[in-house]
Protein backbone atom coordinates (compact mmCIF):
# COMPACT_ATOMS: atom_id res chain seq x y z
CA UNK A 1 0.00 0.00 0.00
CA UNK A 2 1.43 3.11 -0.94
CA UNK A 3 1.72 6.14 1.77
CA UNK A 4 -0.72 8.66 -0.08
CA UNK A 5 -4.01 8.53 -1.68
CA UNK A 6 -4.39 8.17 -5.10
CA UNK A 7 -5.35 11.37 -7.24
CA UNK A 8 -3.86 13.33 -4.34
CA UNK A 9 -7.10 13.05 -2.26
CA UNK A 10 -6.78 13.99 1.14
CA UNK A 11 -6.04 11.41 4.00
CA UNK A 12 -8.94 12.34 6.06
CA UNK A 13 -12.70 12.08 4.04
CA UNK A 14 -15.88 12.61 5.39
CA UNK A 15 -18.40 11.31 2.53
CA UNK A 16 -22.17 12.53 3.07
CA UNK A 17 -25.39 12.44 1.00
CA UNK A 18 -28.47 10.47 0.49
CA UNK A 19 -28.77 7.21 1.89
CA UNK A 20 -29.20 5.50 -0.78
CA UNK A 21 -27.35 2.71 -3.56
CA UNK A 22 -24.98 5.36 -5.25
CA UNK A 23 -23.86 6.58 -1.44
CA UNK A 24 -22.85 3.08 -0.67
CA UNK A 25 -21.24 2.50 -3.61
CA UNK A 26 -18.90 6.05 -2.63
CA UNK A 27 -17.83 4.09 0.22
CA UNK A 28 -17.21 0.58 -0.96
CA UNK A 29 -14.91 2.27 -4.15
CA UNK A 30 -13.33 4.28 -1.14
CA UNK A 31 -12.66 0.82 0.71
CA UNK A 32 -11.24 -0.73 -2.61
CA UNK A 33 -9.16 2.11 -3.19
CA UNK A 34 -7.49 1.33 0.50
CA UNK A 35 -9.71 3.76 2.79
CA UNK A 36 -10.71 2.44 6.48
CA UNK A 37 -13.99 3.38 8.03
CA UNK A 38 -13.28 6.11 10.68
CA UNK A 39 -15.55 6.12 13.37
CA UNK A 40 -19.25 5.40 13.40
CA UNK A 41 -21.94 6.06 10.55
CA UNK A 42 -24.15 9.08 11.52
CA UNK A 43 -27.92 9.75 9.54
CA UNK A 44 -30.25 12.77 9.58
CA UNK A 45 -33.20 13.13 8.09
CA UNK A 46 -33.72 16.74 5.88
CA UNK A 47 -37.73 16.65 5.39
CA UNK A 48 -37.15 14.98 2.18
CA UNK A 49 -35.14 12.23 2.71
CA UNK A 50 -32.06 10.68 4.76
CA UNK A 51 -28.84 11.77 4.84
CA UNK A 52 -26.00 9.96 5.78
CA UNK A 53 -22.29 10.88 6.59
CA UNK A 54 -19.18 8.40 6.93
CA UNK A 55 -15.43 9.52 7.65
CA UNK A 56 -12.91 6.94 6.05
CA UNK A 57 -8.70 7.97 6.48
CA UNK A 58 -5.78 6.87 4.85
CA UNK A 59 -4.08 4.24 6.81
CA UNK A 60 -0.86 6.12 7.36
CA UNK A 61 1.38 6.89 10.53
CA UNK A 62 -1.04 10.14 11.33
CA UNK A 63 -4.15 8.12 10.93
CA UNK A 64 -3.13 4.95 12.31
CA UNK A 65 -1.76 7.57 15.59
CA UNK A 66 -5.56 8.87 15.83
CA UNK A 67 -7.32 5.59 16.14
CA UNK A 68 -5.24 4.71 18.68
CA UNK A 69 -5.68 7.30 20.29
CA UNK A 70 -9.72 7.28 20.08
CA UNK A 71 -9.26 3.72 21.72
CA UNK A 72 -7.79 4.88 24.96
Amino acid sequence: MINRPPDDLPIYRLLTGKDDAAFCRRVSEALALGYRLYGSPSATYNSEHVVVAQAIVWPCPETDRLQSDSTR
